[in-house]
């Protein structure tokens, strides 16, 4: 697996039962080390487009490859969304130390760098902030097993600094890692300042695209 290095939608269709496609023939492809921007309105498809870049979602046509071969079924996947709502994202039943488990389990200093604090792994999710739970929600996603990342709206409901120290962090595991960044937003500005080519998806259709 640590020979990935690209990231393809390829011809993808999408329509919400019977209602006009959502997505018309889109393609995308991002390489490792790579970071590209998603930008558009809301109900344009992006987080469509996201979820099924991430294999979350089937498309109606056309399909997503990791070098030319389909995304695993099953298993950790090397392509990880983060979401923007991270209280969705999390079992409510489980603490958030738990839920990190099931996916990996990374040791004191990586916890520290992502700004999580020991206490917070023995607390259910109801009890931390929105800008908690998302930490860890973006640390579950940095597995050793993670090429290409996809953060849809991710800071999106965090306040301007929260916002700030989560994407100065983030941004330096991707470049240290060499992964993959797949931005989704509806902020030009933001995209911009995180030096990301930008793609608008208004109208539905990208076409053929790949990271810079």
């Amino acid at each position: 697996m640590s020979g990935l290095h690209k990231l393809e939608g390829k011809n993808i269709t999408f329509a919400y039962g019977r209602e006009k496609l959502l997505l018309d023939r889109c393609s995308i492809t991002l390489h490792r080390g790579e970071r590209l921007a998603l930008v558009g309105p809301s109900g344009c498809g992006k987080s469509t487009l996201a979820r099924i870049l991430a294999g979350y979602l089937k498309p109606g046509s056309g399909g997503v490859f990791l070098d030319g071969k389909p995304l695993p079924p099953k298993g950790y996947c090397p392509v990880q969304l983060i979401y923007q709502h991270p209280e969705k994202a999390v079992n409510p039943r489980l603490t958030l130390g738990k839920t990190l488990a099931e996916s990996w389990k990374p040791d004191e200093v990586f916890l520290s760098r992502m700004g999580i604090e020991a206490p917070w792994l023995e607390r259910y999710p109801r009890e931390l902030s929105g800008g908690e739970i998302q930490r860890f929600c973006i640390a579950r996603a940095l597995g050793p097993e993670t090429r290409f990342l996809i953060a849809d709206e991710m800071s999106a409901m965090l306040d301007v600094i929260t916002q700030a120290q989560i994407w100065k962090t983030l941004l330096e595991i991707v470049e240290q890692r060499q992964l993959g960044l797949l931005m989704i937003t509806h902020n030009p500005y933001l995209a911009s300042a995180v030096s990301a080519p930008v793609v608008d998806l208004e109208g539905g259709c990208i076409g053929e695209v790949s990271g810079l």
